[in-house]
């Protein structure tokens, strides 16, 4: 069952938005991904993630765009699963510097964070973001990008596991197919994460803001 959620819960001063891998090379114009990239179409991944940006920016939530990079010369990569040979064989290029690992336009903004990850499955694992939020006094992390199949199922685990409250936006992720994610987020997500809707959140934060 879903946690109901509080004003108090994703408050500024405590709340981090968290935009996991709404990049080009991913969900965006460069993508080699078309049916991740049509999954997130279908469930308004990036126009919820734009609405939740610009609220968060307004009331000062950090706005965080987790994305996946490449070393140069694919130093470090990760070679261990098939997922990662299936996007190197689908040509995905997520050298630092290209414009595949850039932020889709429609949910950056300047002053937003980016923070790459060069490896693994998360951004919490072992890269800067867990000791960036703590030492920014962050204590819930609202969460919304893709996918459920693999990497928004391993950042609320790492968050929940490092004791952060979590808030996942059910309409702003998105896995394949569609309907198995759906049901990772009822069966899976539900069990450990506080579950809403872009307008939830938006309202929390316009009203912070004085905008309601």
């Amino acid at each position: 069952m879903p946690i109901p959620i509080f004003d108090d819960v994703i408050a500024p001063g405590r709340t981090a938005l968290v935009l996991q891998e709404i990049q080009n090379g991913v969900v965006g114009p460069g993508t080699v991904f078309p049916e991740l990239a049509a999954a997130a179409v279908q469930r308004g991944v990036v126009d919820n993630a734009a609405r939740l940006s610009e609220a968060a920016r307004a009331a000062s939530v950090p706005v965080i765009h987790a994305t996946a990079e490449s070393l140069p010369g694919g130093f470090g990569t990760n070679r261990n699963a098939r997922l990662f040979s299936a996007a190197r064989k689908a040509g995905a290029d997520n050298t630092r510097g290209t414009a595949s690992v850039r932020p889709v336009s429609a949910v950056y903004a300047e002053g937003d964070l980016v923070l790459p990850r060069y490896h693994g499955l998360s951004p919490l694992a072992d890269g800067q973001l867990d000791a960036l939020l703590r030492n920014s006094g962050i204590t819930t992390v609202v969460i919304a990008g893709v996918s459920l199949n693999v990497a928004i199922p391993n950042l609320v685990f790492d968050a929940v596991n490092r004791s952060y409250r979590v808030v996942v936006i059910t309409d702003a992720v998105a896995g394949v197919p569609v309907e198995y994610g759906l049901q990772v987020v009822e069966h899976t997500i539900g069990l450990v994460a506080t579950l809403a809707k872009t307008n939830e959140a938006v309202h929390v934060w316009d009203s912070a803001a004085g905008r309601t």
